[in-house]
């Protein structure tokens, strides 16, 4: 590479990475107030709040890499175009396709590391993620043992413990079952206690009472126990399956035909069939919005009103190409064999850039082929 072709792929990974930095820390506020809300709320610690946010992280920087690549190509490429260096360089003879060199290898290192992202680390994050919120769901004792404190673990189960001793009896327990729409049942004890027992939670409750209100008759009945066992496992149970869902594998586990793959995870084929290609689509974008960026500007040349019509139009063209790839994704997932129509929005952006770089060349074709028809006459 030349040196004008470093001097502004270094511009364009220094802005690039500003961009980043700063939509990573945007989006990731926005889901850390949400997710805090939802793990303070359920008893985990601060501990558990960080490492979920840090499992988050390779999710928010996929979704962000081709939103800062186009950020930095079109803030290169307007600021190179107010210090008329674009203008010194086309006046030297270089063409479009030359000047967008630069631009096309920036896309290219974006895409690398999108595909490192897509391939490997997220899925990873992801399953990693899945088996945290598993053993989570399945500890008991961190979603009921909180003293002092309304919980739901599930949306029709309601819990409060008053106090907690420090062997683990809970004392004045209330729980409240609403799971059947028919009839609701409130327990009250006086004291309670936890049994684990493998995968089955069992909780001991003494010297109560059970409330049952059936919604039919509106009939209250009530009993008085020595001691009652709920089973709690429900409540504190995930699916283990979560583990093999499409998302969470290795793009080399995805190689397995898919027909497989969905008996084995009562998953459709076309999922599968998404979710691979999609992998591979994705980072491809990188490259097609850092090229949108540069080549619309580079269309729409200097003026001393700005380029805010042509950063408008390109964040417009970005939208509408970034749009069609959602929308192609349900017709995959319902039949795997439609899987190129996830490369059709891609491959769009591509001619339409190629389609702009000629658009900007061809002015200085026609000129070249005046030139010879004035000077015959002479």
């Amino acid at each position: 590479m030349s040196k004008i072709d470093r001097y502004v792929l270094s511009q364009l990974l220094l802005l690039f990475g500003f961009f980043s930095l700063v939509l990573v820390a945007v989006f990731w506020i926005n889901q850390a107030v949400i997710l805090f809300d939802r793990l303070i709320s359920d008893g985990q610690s601060a501990l558990v709040f960080l490492e979920f946010t840090a499992l988050g992280l390779p999710k928010l920087i996929t979704t962000v890499l081709p939103i800062s690549a186009f950020a930095a190509s079109v803030y290169v490429t307007n600021r190179m175009n107010n210090e008329s260096e674009l203008t010194v360089m086309q006046a030297t003879g270089t063409g479009p396709f030359r000047l967008a060199r630069p631009v096309f290898v920036f896309g290219v290192i974006v895409f690398f590391m999108a595909s490192v992202l897509n391939h490997f680390l997220l899925p990873l994050a992801l399953q990693q993620l899945s088996e945290r919120e598993a053993e989570i769901s399945q500890n008991a004792t961190s979603r009921l043992l909180t003293e002092g404190a309304f919980l739901h673990p599930s949306p029709a189960v309601t819990f409060y413990a008053r106090e907690i001793a420090e062997d683990g009896v809970l004392r004045d327990v209330f729980l409240s079952d609403r799971r059947k729409p028919d009839e609701g049942v409130i327990y009250t004890a006086a004291e309670a206690y936890l049994i684990r027992n493998q995968n089955i939670t069992t909780l001991i409750m003494v010297d109560g009472m059970a409330q049952r209100l059936s919604t039919q008759t509106n009939r209250l009945a009530t009993a008085n126990f020595r001691d009652f066992s709920f089973d709690i496992s429900a409540l504190t149970r995930n699916n283990r399956t979560q583990n093999l869902l499409a998302r969470n594998m290795l793009t080399p586990q995805l190689f397995t035909p898919w027909d497989t793959l969905a008996e084995q995870t009562n998953q459709r084929p076309g999922e599968f069939a998404e979710e691979f290609h999609a992998r591979f689509a994705e980072p491809v974008f990188c490259i097609v919005a850092a090229m949108i960026g540069f080549t619309t500007l580079l269309v729409g040349g200097y003026s001393r009103f700005g380029v805010w019509r042509e950063v408008a139009i390109a964040f417009g063209l970005l939208l509408l190409i970034d749009g069609a790839r959602s929308t192609m994704q349900n017709p995959v997932r319902d039949d795997a064999r439609l899987w190129p129509l996830l490369y059709l929005p891609v491959i769009v952006g591509a001619l339409l850039c190629v389609g702009m770089m000629w658009y900007v060349a061809r002015p200085k074709r026609l000129r070249r082929r005046r030139q010879p028809e004035q000077e015959q006459p002479a």
